[in-house]
């Protein structure tokens, strides 16, 4: 069974950086796409960032490009997302998400989703 365990989140103020680790077990890492989705207060849930099973790819919602990056731990089977120059639309809770194959920034491709971590950024 797929579990996706995020850590990282917390309390910071607008500009600062953080980054989120999703740490996964249960699936072959070497052949998952892995995302990030969030979700804001009163908001629909939307796609962040994906990074390929080779992680030769990434892909990040207009939003963030520039100011997050993407990446895998192919060794920890972890992926991260850091996350610089925060600002207040960022405050949200972010999902770790994970599929076979190949990428998507689609929610319905993801078969696997983490708990969730929350992050909030005070202006």
């Amino acid at each position: 069974q797929v579990q996706l365990v995020e850590s990282g989140g917390g309390l910071v103020q607008a500009g600062d950086s953080l980054r989120l680790s999703c740490a996964a077990s249960g699936l072959t890492f070497s052949n998952s796409a892995m995302g990030w989705f969030r979700q804001a207060p009163g908001k629909e849930r939307e796609f962040v960032a994906v990074i390929s099973a080779l992680g030769q790819y990434t892909r990040y919602a207009d939003s963030v490009k520039g100011r997050f990056t993407i990446s895998k731990g192919n060794a920890k089977n972890t992926v991260y997302l850091q996350m610089d120059s925060l600002n207040s639309e960022d405050t949200a809770v972010y999902y770790c998400v994970h599929k076979y194959g190949g990428t998507s920034n689609e929610q319905a491709d993801f078969s696997s989703w983490g708990q969730g971590t929350q992050v909030t950024v005070s202006s």
